[in-house]
């Protein structure tokens, strides 16, 4: 496994890490009712969270968006690990998307004005599975 990216690799590294990262540090900084906006439509998606507290699960989910986004940042975590995580993290948003009703236009994968908003993260898994076939394709 190869431990520092390529540099053909950084900038949709660096493009992906600093959207993430932004995200997760907003997050650090939410109030109740964002945290419960926020952990309402997760829980809506994915019932296993529906027990969590929303302000725990908001702080939690801000961490993995910190930790990821500054992996993508490091050009010495190993593509393919960092290609991993980002692959796994855009598929729960892409889940989201596909879960969620309203998001998309009745009977099709279009996104409604409302799903716009996570459907364009479709470009994350692309960068994920990007440097995961990479990776597997070169070693």
């Amino acid at each position: 496994m190869r431990f520092l990216s390529r540099p053909h690799q950084l900038p949709p590294r660096i493009a992906a890490g600093l959207i993430i990262l932004n995200s997760g540090l907003t997050k650090r900084t939410a109030g109740e009712e964002s945290a419960k906006g926020l952990h309402g439509m997760a829980s809506g998606t994915y019932p296993f969270l529906k027990d969590m507290d929303s302000v725990k699960f908001t702080r939690l989910l801000s961490t993995a968006e910190i930790t990821l986004g500054t992996a993508l940042l490091v050009p010495v975590v190993p593509p393919l690990l960092a290609g991993a995580a980002l692959t796994a993290f855009a598929g729960g948003l892409l889940g989201l998307y596909l879960k969620t009703p309203g998001l998309r236009e009745e009977g099709s994968l279009r996104p409604s004005q409302q799903g716009i908003a996570i459907a364009k993260d479709v470009w994350l898994l692309g960068i994920g599975a990007g440097l995961v076939v990479e990776e597997i394709v070169r070693d």
